[in-house]
């Protein structure tokens, strides 16, 4: 996937204008904020569980080299294989190696993430090798050729009328007079062509939501089974996970669980929640020949220590997008690449440098709605502000925009000049706007006034009508 995240505005415009996705993010917001509440409502102890995944993740992080190693040490213990991987380069060379190990042609693949950002599918099928998504989103957008629009529903962007047509393209081998008006028949014809997937695979490739230390484990939920299919049915099962998904124990999983569906789909518990571990045991009736771990970092431990440390607390449940009022209106491919929201506006800059993902700091009214709803309490706002303070400093930011903080700085400093430059303002703001009392274009606010009005101050300050209100009070 080649990243526009440097041209969110021209993304934004254009999402603004699609009809289609404007439709799909509409569903979106009547069904997910809502489902999110009734679902907390049933759980009293929602609030305490947040804090105590908060302090869990917290332990973990400060702990990390030790709960890898121990997971490690698990995994081997179970027979399996452990791959630590720098980056993303290393880590497809890994997965590659291992499935050319079995002279592989087909892998049916689980929704990942880590995958995205990896870039796993192109690398593959650039390799000659066949990659199969087995999640029905991901099935519909790999049809579409498209990559996620949201970290749980990677199709959200996708109409059912878009499905129907991308599966009558797709699927020519079909009656082309079939009954696709439902989303049950669509459902059944994908069933039907995934089956041979899985059948033929070779490998099958999973992410993990966690990585469980004591007992050498990964989890993965799922609400169709496909994820139980990718890793049982293949030779060879590869788990794609990144560093900060390892806790402690199952104990620890199993309260991490109990929030997280509840925050991304609004479900007490997925459908599944699956635990692998090792490969296949002499008594087992099914599973791997061989279990592999490709753990990646990718640059998340260079921020350990640091001021986005707590960014890797999180669970991925896609809660911060589900309220974002920024989101709502532009869906996910706006952002530019894998990650989309609220933590995209994280992680990219992250990931990919603050240089490569200059608008999607900006890309927030900091309303604070993603820090209200995330169940790992991440503090987004105040990081994306971070994120902003280090596009300064490291001069990132245009020049003009620059100055003009530094000018505000200045001003704002001294109290005297501030009051006097805001009490000169708002009136002259007042008579520009006249008997209509909203401005239609305003000085270094044409943003603003190109799309809407902008309500006129009435003359006074905060400070002025404060001075007033205590006046009365006396």
């Amino acid at each position: 996937m080649v990243p526009t995240s440097n041209a969110f505005k021209d993304n934004a415009t254009g999402a603004l204008k699609d009809a289609p996705l404007q439709e799909a993010l509409g569903i979106a917001r009547s069904h997910s904020i809502q489902t999110r509440l009734n679902t907390v409502a049933k759980l009293p102890e929602f609030e305490q569980l947040r804090d105590i995944g908060r302090d869990l993740k917290n332990h973990v992080i400060a702990n990390l080299d030790s709960y890898l190693l121990q997971f490690e040490q698990s995994v081997i213990d179970r027979g399996g294989h452990v791959h630590w991987c720098p980056d993303g380069d290393s880590a497809r060379a890994k997965v590659l190696e291992i499935c050319r190990s079995v002279n592989a042609k087909t892998v049916t693949k689980g929704k990942t993430m880590i995958g995205e950002e990896i870039g796993i599918n192109d690398f593959l099928f650039s390799n000659g090798i066949e990659p199969v998504e087995t999640d029905l989103g991901e099935y519909i957008i790999q049809l579409r050729g498209e990559t996620p629009s949201h970290i749980i529903g990677p199709a959200l962007h996708v109409t059912k009328a878009q499905v129907e047509e991308t599966f009558r393209k797709a699927h020519t081998e079909l009656d082309p007079n079939r009954n696709l008006d439902d989303a049950a028949t669509l459902m059944a014809e994908a069933r039907e062509k995934l089956r041979a997937g899985f059948l033929k695979a070779d490998v099958g490739i999973t992410g993990a939501n966690f990585l469980i230390a004591d007992e050498g484990a990964t989890t993965i939920v799922t609400n169709e089974g496909n994820g139980d299919l990718t890793q049982t049915l293949p030779r060879i099962h590869i788990v794609l996970a990144s560093i900060e998904k390892v806790v402690p124990s199952l104990k620890d999983a199993m309260t991490l669980l109990r929030i997280l569906a509840r925050s991304a789909t609004g479900q007490e518990q997925s459908v599944y929640t699956t635990f692998s571990s090792g490969p296949r045991r002499p008594d087992d009736l099914d599973g791997p020949e061989e279990f592999h771990v490709v753990l990646i970092d990718n640059g998340r431990s260079s921020y350990l220590g640091t001021e986005f440390e707590e960014m890797l607390r999180c669970i991925r449940c896609g809660a911060c997008l589900d309220h974002c009022p920024v989101y709502h209106s532009v869906g996910g491919h706006a952002y530019g690449w894998v990650y989309s929201g609220p933590i995209g506006s994280l992680l990219t800059p992250a990931i990919m440098g603050v240089e490569n993902a200059k608008p999607l700091p900006h890309a927030s009214s900091l309303c604070g709605r993603c820090e209200a709803v995330c169940p790992m309490r991440i503090p987004i706002p105040k990081m994306l502000r971070h994120w902003r303070e280090t596009e300064f400093t490291r001069a990132i930011t245009p020049p003009t925009e620059r100055s003009g903080i530094r000018f505000w700085a200045f001003v704002a400093r001294r109290p005297k000049l501030y009051r006097l430059a805001t009490r000169i303002g708002a009136r002259v703001l007042k008579g520009m706007a006249g008997s209509r009392g909203r401005l239609v274009s305003a000085p270094l606010a044409g943003g603003w006034t190109k799309h809407r009005d902008l309500p006129a101050p009435q003359g006074k300050t905060f400070h002025d009508l404060w001075k007033e209100k205590q006046g009365d009070r006396a």
